[in-house]
């Protein structure tokens, strides 16, 4: 299992990002950690230069992510570790990677603005299915943005420039709110227009403009949300389900104009929408727009990957060669789209822990699929793509949490089959993960039910994926999310599913129970459904005392 771990750490300008995925050949890899530690390089010393604070900062949360890298056992050669613009511009650079390299043992990796620009582009690759499309990919970073024009995995143009929400909104662009954001559009239309970057742009075009940083995340987010009007937050479920991680120009300049009022009504209103990001969200809210108006975008994707996902790519493409496909699989990107789209990210890695743990039993289930001298255990076959369906659900199982926990199994339901979120899904498809999700815990399936009489010939492998994903919901919601220590067999007495013994960052055991009756009682009440489904007995042993869950 270590094999297929890996790990990005982004050392920003505005923030410390780490990213842990498990990759899945050809092109396909699951997020299971995503962390963000606010450091600030630079704020609080002269300009270009790293103060003793800032590097402290970061020792600290460098050595933060070790332990969590070191806890997932991802090998040292599938982690990666680089920075940007606030390092890549510091005098005392070479000073400040020496020592990250002796207190933490991180090589970190100072990107180039083009290399920066590249990685950028392959993240947002890794979320849209835009590969045969001419995309225009804009990253707006805290000391940088970056514009790739890329086709099919490579880069035609590619330019950075010293323009970033948190050092613009560092410059003395005047006293008043008026005064300094026509100062700052002045002086961000005089650098774009000096790079050349528009005549570049013209000539080479575009069909699509995308933008993958967490600033302009943040604008989706605003337009999404309703920032622009008299109210935020209570748009119908309905609404929120249509939204496609997009926005045109008007919709941007709404959310900029209304970030660009005066008022303390109005500063508290943004800081409680944007929270740490408000500082800078103005900066970066105007450094956009221009951007818009002086390469003529009309409409940007908006991708919820970036420079991390972009270095995950990366290394997969080096250690598998051809075996990794940037292309591959660009419809269960949808899955993670709608996924990130509902849940924050602690509820996003919970669900990709319990698709870690669906999936080792069901190659365990196929492992064993022919028993000898006892006939097949399975009616059905299972097939790669019935996996895919089977983590798709796991995914998207705790996206109705977004509206409240009471029977958020349904509204998960009723959000896949309603909107018309799932690209290259067929109907039959749709249905069985949105069935999944409808009966991952609660009442076991009744499948006399009309919802059921569209599955035809896929109802029989709906019950064995059912079977997994509920014993699969149940062990993670009680603390056993340990996948890297499953062992699946099968004996002439049936299957045995074996779950190792946790260890913490300092291989150490870890201690802590929380084993219920409840639990017992909803184990049993699964392996009961698993006998009945698949026709022989499943014993679960537990090794390892579990970790608390709180879902």
């Amino acid at each position: 299992m270590a094999n297929t771990l890996f790990a990005a750490i982004d050392m920003g300008t505005n923030s410390f990002k780490l990213l842990i995925v498990q990759a899945h050949l050809p092109g396909k890899f699951i997020p299971l950690l995503t962390v963000r530690e606010h450091v600030v390089l630079g704020r609080d010393s002269p300009s270009s230069t790293i103060s003793t604070h800032s590097q402290n900062l970061s020792v600290k949360s460098l050595q933060n992510f070790n332990k969590l890298i070191q806890t997932h056992n991802v090998p040292l050669l599938h982690t990666r570790c680089v920075a940007t613009s606030a390092v890549r511009e510091a005098q005392n650079k070479a000073k400040f990677i020496h020592s990250i390299a002796e207190t933490t043992g991180f090589k970190v990796d100072v990107l180039s603005g083009e290399e920066e620009s590249r990685f950028s582009y392959l993240g947002a690759l890794q979320f849209f299915p835009v590969f045969e499309n001419l995309v225009l990919n804009i990253d707006i970073g805290g000391g940088s943005t970056e514009f790739a024009i890329g086709l099919r995995g490579k880069i035609e143009f590619c330019l950075s420039l010293k323009l970033g929400h948190v050092t613009l909104t560092q410059q003395n662009f005047g006293d008043e709110e008026a005064e300094r954001a026509s100062n700052m559009r002045e002086y961000i239309r005089n650098v774009i227009k000096e790079s050349g970057l528009i005549d570049k742009v013209k000539n080479i075009g575009f069909e699509i403009a995308l933008g993958s940083s967490g600033t302009i995340r943040a604008i989706e987010k605003a337009v999404f949300k309703g920032y622009a009007l008299d109210f935020a937050d209570n748009e119908a479920l309905l609404s929120e389900c249509k939204r496609d991680w997009k926005f045109s120009i008007e919709e941007l300049k709404s959310v900029v104009e209304r970030l660009c009022k005066g008022g303390e009504g109005q500063k508290v209103r943004r800081d409680g929408f944007f929270k740490r990001r408000s500082e800078s969200i103005v900066a970066g809210g105007i450094l956009l727009d221009e951007i818009f108006d002086l390469l003529g975008i009309k409409e940007m994707l908006v991708s919820g990957y970036g420079l991390r996902e972009g270095l995950i790519a990366d290394s997969l493409a080096k250690v598998f060669d051809d075996g990794y496909d940037l292309n591959a699989n660009a419809r269960f990107r949808s899955i993670l789209r709608l996924a990130t789209r509902f849940n924050s990210k602690r509820i996003t890695t919970s669900a990709a822990e319990i698709a870690s743990i669906a999936r080792e039993i069901f190659e365990g289930l196929r492992k064993y699929k022919e028993l000898d001298n006892d006939g097949i255990y399975l009616t059905v076959d299972l097939d790669e793509k019935d996996l895919e369906n089977l983590e798709a659900a796991c995914l998207l199982h705790n996206i109705g949490l977004s509206t409240g926990k009471k029977g958020y199994h349904k509204k998960s339901y009723h959000i896949i089959m309603n909107g018309n979120h799932l690209r290259g899904y067929s109907a039959e498809e749709v249905k069985l993960i949105a069935l999944l999700t409808r009966h991952h815990r609660k009442k076991l399936p009744k499948f006399n039910d009309a919802s059921f009489n569209e599955l035809k010939e896929a109802k029989q492998k709906f019950k064995v994926l059912c079977a997994i994903i509920r014993l699969s919901f149940v062990l993670h919601r009680n603390g056993y999310i340990n996948y890297r220590e499953m062992d699946f067999s099968h004996s002439h007495e049936g299957f045995k599913l074996v779950i190792g013994e946790e260890r913490g960052p300092n291989h150490q055991p870890v201690v802590e129970q929380c084993v219920t009756d409840k639990f017992a009682v909803e184990l049993t009440h699964e392996l009961d459904y698993f006998k009945k489904v698949l026709k022989q007995e499943l014993s679960v042993e537990l090794k390892a005392p579990p970790f608390c869950s709180n879902e």
